[in-house]
């Protein structure tokens, strides 16, 4: 029989001083803690390919961040910021919006950058959290030349409006290379699949010298992976909404890698959710909000690399039911005691799936 887990069986005490607000100097000079036996064993990330086997394939997450955090202001002269979450078509988008009193459907907000966006109603209903935009040109090309990176509201060096918009450009230049994947590809994304953040050439060199093949799909991860949990009971939380898709090519590889009876490596939950929503339902396309919770049988995934996440979060969640609730907390017991760095920019660790 499962056991039954609260939201406030997720929490703990992590100190302010392990959030990392920077990233390492290099991608793999991050560390790397090794949860797969006791004891627990501390490396770094360079070490990842002499600690997977030949035959295993890494899949990762090819979602590309775009600069989706925009600044404006309402005809009245209220400031107001936009995080896109996806773009709908060519003109129209979906994004959260922060501002003191929220202007009514109709409104053209005047962006800076010089374009228009005019608020068409919430999304994906009336009752939606988000709301539905029409911008006044291409929004790629927009938040592009106008956008900021839409870093994790626990980096606290520009979070406030002002600050968002007059950025050191050193902070600018590290953040717009480093809260990216190397081999970001599509672009859609309004966070970082974070645990891909540590892979260098390098890294990857290495993997194939060890004869790890790779593989990729892509989901794109929205802001929402950042929102709290708000109930007590699990089952009442309602999980975001994000899409993904499967290439045949990586159908292909996940195929082989069973034939020869190799491990399915996913580098991050969000390529987790991507996998494990494709066994469910068979759908190599589309949105996806699995909600991955201790008792959940997971059916693709062996092992899984991972940065350590926030207190009561679906991320967290999602790592107790793959190692099991008393090992996660062993796992971030020591990862605290052992200073490791937390979130985005922070650290990682390595982990097998419990037996079921």
């Amino acid at each position: 029989m499962t056991q039954t887990y609260t939201l406030s069986d997720f929490d703990f005490h992590l100190p302010e001083a392990l959030i990392a607000q920077h990233p390492a100097p290099e991608r793999s000079a991050s560390r790397l803690l090794d949860g797969r036996s006791s004891p627990l064993t501390d490396r770094t990330f360079k070490d990842l390919p002499n600690l997977l086997r030949a035959g295993d394939l890494l899949v990762f997450n090819d979602t590309q961040v775009v600069k989706a955090r925009l600044f404006g202001e309402k005809p009245t002269g209220g400031k107001l910021e936009l995080l896109v979450e996806r773009v709908l078509n060519h003109h129209e988008v979906v994004a959260h919006m922060k501002v003191s009193k929220k202007p009514p459907v109709g409104t053209s907000l005047q962006m800076v950058g010089g374009f228009e966006a005019t608020l068409l109603g919430r999304w994906p209903d009336e009752n939606g959290q988000l709301f539905r935009f029409q911008f006044s040109d291409e929004p790629h090309t927009l938040m592009q030349q106008h956008g900021h990176m839409p870093l994790p509201p626990y980096i606290e060096r520009h979070q406030n409006t002002t600050d968002a918009q007059h950025e050191t450009q050193a902070d600018k230049a590290q953040d717009e290379a480093r809260y990216q994947t190397v081999f970001a590809k599509h672009p859609g994304a309004a966070a970082a699949p974070t645990a891909a953040l540590h892979f260098d050439q390098g890294v990857l060199d290495g993997l194939a010298a060890r004869g790890i093949n790779t593989a990729s799909v892509t989901l794109h991860v929205g802001a929402g992976t950042f929102q709290p949990v708000k109930t007590e009971n699990l089952a009442q939380h309602r999980m975001h909404s994000e899409w993904y898709k499967i290439a045949p090519e990586t159908l292909q590889a996940l195929s082989e890698c069973r034939a020869r009876g190799g491990r399915v490596v996913a580098v991050g939950t969000t390529t987790v959710r991507t996998l494990e929503s494709w066994a469910l339902t068979g759908q190599t396309e589309g949105d996806t909000q699995i909600f991955i919770t201790p008792g959940f049988a997971f059916r693709v995934v062996d092992v899984l690399i991972t940065n350590f996440h926030l207190p009561k979060s679906t991320l967290l969640m999602l790592v107790s039911a793959f190692v099991g609730f008393e090992p996660m907390h062993a796992l971030y017991r020591h990862a605290i005691a052992q200073g490791y760095r937390f979130f985005s920019y922070g650290d990682a660790m390595l982990l097998e799936k419990k037996s079921s």
